[in-house]
């Protein structure tokens, strides 16, 4: 049971999907580990150390792929990087396949098992798998230092003899897993901290870390979470009065970070250009949905903005401008899975397919994508299919074009009208033929015997030999 690790080849990305702590436990439960060479440098971990774990240290990627049982990644790889790896190997990282669904068929393509951890469920024994939570909670954390670099005051209150400093005012829209890190994280700063969601259940736990909810608690919003604790899609309505209280309340704030995301939908907007211009003068906005289209109107991803003196900063990525924490938590992740996935007598891969985590995070199976929420086989097929077929469409078309002129001249023309009963007459014939009646031969020749002065007309009429007696009429 080979275990490969290569170097992310996503630009900016600096995190890796193992570090020695977790290949030496992988090692213990029977599997061999190949790491690329320089895979762990933009995580501040040396070769050296995934050595001294007991890992093997491939030249290449190729060399580190080649026979692998398993990939383990922190980003969606490419088919082509896959070439090399065992037929079926699994392919475990965050796949991202929401607008990318190309790419997850091109995986199916290449024969490999493709296991997006983004898609683990929330239930208990998934917790210490959930990518998701992990790499947020950083986020949420980098998110607010982030800002404190940007912002040119002091963020708590400080009581000098040279007077008081007034302590920041920090909104956090969104208290997930990031916006509640966040939370905490400004207010261990010394901010006065005020947070909003849809989520009802929100509410109690922004106020647990001393922040101030704020938010239009009507009917909708008490319906306003899924079972899997993820926010709903809010009306246009609900939007547009939520939007009012925000707008009042960002007018006030010294620091905002906006969070909001719904997972396989672009990011909402949250602030509009004219809330940014309300805002004063060296107030700082991150914006954590950026790459998802942002919840800023003018943020734009991995830039600094500046409009009317406020600063915005669309922040890409954000767990990976720390990445030794993130990789470890993250590969802390995979191994939790992987434990579920090995045989621990037999020191083996014995994944069970009909297991609740293994069920809903295999994205791609045996040269198809398996998973429900993943349409990617129908759209693909008609476009290939009609793609194929435009060219003869057109060639077909051509010529029919240019002798449509002379059926509607013999249609015209009582004395060319006599051919279609010689027709009928010639069914009987074609019928003791059935070889015969699908080419309709009998009915080509009355029409080929025509008088010398009208063989022209003779010619024409032979392409017009398909049709039925009432179009004739």
């Amino acid at each position: 049971m080979k275990i490969a690790v290569v170097r992310e080849r996503t630009d900016g990305e600096t995190r890796v999907a193992a570090t020695p702590e977790t290949v030496g436990k992988l090692i213990a439960l029977g599997a061999s580990v190949a790491i690329e060479k320089g895979a762990g440098d933009a995580s501040s971990i040396p070769d050296a150390e995934y050595k001294a774990a007991g890992a093997e240290i491939a030249a290449t990627a190729e060399a580190a792929l080649k026979g692998a049982d398993i990939v383990l990644t922190v980003r969606r790889p490419s088919a082509a990087l896959l070439n090399g790896v065992a037929k079926g190997a699994l392919v475990i990282g965050g796949m991202d396949p929401y607008g990318n669904e190309g790419d997850i068929l091109a995986l199916a393509k290449a024969g490999v098992t493709t296991v997006a951890m983004e898609f683990m469920p929330r239930i208990t024994r998934a917790q210490v798998m959930d990518i998701l939570s992990s790499q947020a909670n950083l986020a949420g954390y980098q998110a607010v230092i982030e800002a404190a670099a940007l912002f040119n005051r002091a963020i708590p209150m400080m009581m000098t003899a040279a007077g008081t400093v007034r302590p920041a005012k920090a909104f956090v829209m969104g208290a997930g897993v990031a916006g509640l890190q966040a939370i905490a994280t400004a207010k261990r700063l010394g901010a006065v901290v005020s947070a909003n969601d849809v989520r009802p259940a929100a509410k109690e736990q922004v106020e647990s870390l001393g922040g101030k909810f704020i938010a239009v608690e009507d009917d909708e919003f008490k319906q306003a979470e899924t079972a899997t604790g993820y926010a709903k899609p809010m009306s246009a309505e609900y939007q547009a009065k939520q939007a009012e209280l925000t707008a009042q309340h960002i007018a006030k704030q010294d620091i905002v970070v906006t969070t909001a995301l719904i997972p396989g939908r672009p990011a909402p907007r949250l602030i509009t250009k004219a809330m940014i211009e309300s805002m004063a003068p060296g107030s700082v906005i991150i914006d954590m949905a950026s790459e998802r289209g942002g919840n800023v109107e003018l943020s734009q991803p991995n830039k600094v903005v500046v409009h009317n003196g406020v600063t915005i900063l669309g922040l890409v990525n954000a767990q990976g401008r720390i990445p030794t924490s993130a990789s470890q938590l993250y590969a802390r992740n995979l191994l939790a899975f992987l434990d579920t996935l090995i045989d621990k007598k037999a020191k083996a891969l014995a994944v069970n397919w009909d297991d609740e985590l293994v069920k809903a995070t295999v994205l791609t199976k045996d040269g198809a994508v398996v998973h429900p929420n993943i349409k990617v086989d129908a759209a693909p097929a008609a476009k290939a299919r009609a793609a194929k077929a435009a060219p003869a469409a057109k060639a077909a078309a051509k010529p029919a074009a240019k002798k449509a002129p002379a059926v509607k001249a013999e249609a015209a023309a009582p004395a060319e009208a006599k051919p279609a009963p010689a027709r009928k007459a010639a069914a009987p014939k074609a019928a003791a033929k059935p070889a015969d009646a699908a080419a309709a031969a009998p009915a080509k020749k009355p029409a080929a015997k025509k008088p010398a002065a009208a063989k022209p007309a003779a010619t024409k009429s032979s392409t017009a030999k398909s049709a039925t007696p009432k179009e004739t009429k």
